[in-house]
């Protein structure tokens, strides 16, 4: 089994967290698996009796953590800075290296009640596990930068909630993530003036999960922020081309190595509507697909202004600054990247990303349909691309057509991730019991993850 000696976060020191322990459910049904992962992480080798033991129990894995621990942040919410949360209902179940010397996070969600809980149970519905595991299997396929969904075990209880059904189903997740770490762990340690502890907090984050040479705390921090700039510029471009919706993009849920996480509300949007919002509390748009960009930029800000209390401020503001360029820079790339047609660059690619834009933009098909449709440069001759907003994109494709080989690429319908489907997967589930749509939902993935790969272009 994979092992740490030692584990790297308790370098940090109890003040960055509190030892808890798992709720006991009364049931541990396994529902999903993350095999290739866990092959990855030296794992692969789990039992069934196992991975119920480690990820529904939370047994120890044998030399790691001997207690999971709930890690302690603030946060912006919505534009309001909120001191009172924290690892509410999960923790750090382990720390374990993938098979390219990663250091990575076993985390949780669902696993029961920490001193940050606050009036909450702790648990984790059964649909949001489920839709958890759907958005990550999708994002990772689309090649987002996420944490992946490690293992989901329904446990037996009923849980009670107001915006849906209730009673309803109970479950556990374990995510698989580069690093815990989140703005808002930052932001606590501002609130409470604790420059030191940002200090050995960014010399944590540089050393375990950058793999950076330690300097001196005002040139680490400088070189820590840089590489969150282009991280989290990185991820919004990403979410922009996924056409995907997060739809709570507050502080304490962006990972300062830009790794997308903690899926709540999330959609993909039908359409290249900028306007449109994943959360129904969403009421002013403030997340809505169009606006991730600057929601993040937001975020990064509030960071910099913690930085800076062991950082120089005018470095940090520089590449602050630099963060809309980074953005810019990494669209065109993952545009041309769905397109699937060889880069040339940025500065070459921007007239080719503008024509892509424009057809989006018209709203004549869904944005899964437009980028399966114009793969590899193809040029589909379909009626609903008849029109003048195509003809700047059919123009500057021509030559560039790149062979595609796998079957994939030849079906009818693209695979998709629309909230009517994600609901049906649901209904089948909840009325029935019924996971064969939900299994053959992630077979599906992967095969599109598998085309998305094969065909990758230089």
């Amino acid at each position: 089994m994979a092992a740490l000696q030692p584990i790297p976060i308790v370098e940090l020191g109890e003040s960055f967290y509190d030892p808890v322990a798992s709720a006991e459910f009364p049931a541990c049904t396994q529902r999903f698996v993350n095999r290739r992962w866990a092959d990855r992480i030296g794992l692969g080798r789990l039992s069934d009796q196992d991975w119920a033991r480690h990820f529904c129990r939370f047994d120890p894995l044998p030399g790691n953590l001997p207690q999971p621990l709930a890690l302690r942040y603030h946060g912006h919410q919505f534009r309001t800075y909120n001191p009172e949360i924290g690892d509410g209902r999960g923790f750090l179940f382990a720390q374990v290296s993938d098979d390219q010397g990663r250091l990575l996070d076993l985390g949780t969600k669902g696993s029961g009640q920490t001193p940050y809980s606050r009036s909450g149970d702790g648990r984790l519905t059964l649909k949001g596990g489920v839709r958890e595991v759907l958005a990550t299997e999708m994002l990772e396929a689309l090649g987002v930068n996420t944490s992946k969904s490690f293992a989901l075990f329904e446990t037996g209880e009923q849980l009670w909630r107001g915006d849906e059904p209730s009673p309803t189903r109970s479950s556990v997740l374990t995510r698989l993530s580069h690093g815990h770490i989140r703005i808002g762990n930052y932001q606590r340690l501002a609130y409470i003036d604790d420059s030191e502890g940002i200090a050995r907090l960014v010399r944590y984050c540089l050393k375990h999960l950058l793999g950076e040479t330690i300097g001196d705390d005002s040139e680490n921090a400088a070189r820590l922020f840089d590489r969150i700039c282009s991280a989290t510029a990185e991820l919004a471009a990403s979410y922009i081309a996924a056409g995907f919706v997060h739809g709570v993009l507050n502080s304490d849920n962006i990972n300062i190595t830009g790794e997308s996480f903690d899926y709540g509300p999330w959609r993909f949007a039908p359409e290249w509507d900028e306007e449109f919002t994943a959360a129904y509390f969403d009421q002013t748009g403030l997340y809505a697909f169009g606006r991730q960009p600057e929601a993040i930029h937001w975020n990064v800000a509030q960071l910099a202004g913690c930085l800076a209390l062991v950082g120089e401020a005018p470095a940090l503001s520089a590449l602050l600054a630099s963060w809309p360029a980074r953005f810019e820079a990494a669209l065109i790339d993952r545009i041309i990247a769905r397109l699937g047609v060889a880069a040339r660059g940025a500065e070459k690619e921007r007239p080719l990303v503008s024509a892509a834009l424009k057809a989006l933009r018209s709203r004549s098909v869904g944005i899964d349909r437009f980028f399966f449709d114009w793969r590899g440069g193809r040029t589909p001759e379909a009626e609903q691309y008849a029109t003048n907003d195509f003809d700047d994109l059919r123009e500057r494709l021509e030559g560039r057509q790149q062979v595609l080989t796998h079957p994939y690429w030849n079906d009818e319908q693209p695979c998709s991730m629309l909230i009517d489907e994600v609901e049906a997967i649901w209904s089948a589930i909840a009325e029935s019991d019924d996971w064969r749509p939900f299994e053959s939902k992630i077979e599906a993935i992967r095969r599109f993850a598998d085309a998305m790969t094969s065909d990758v272009v230089g």
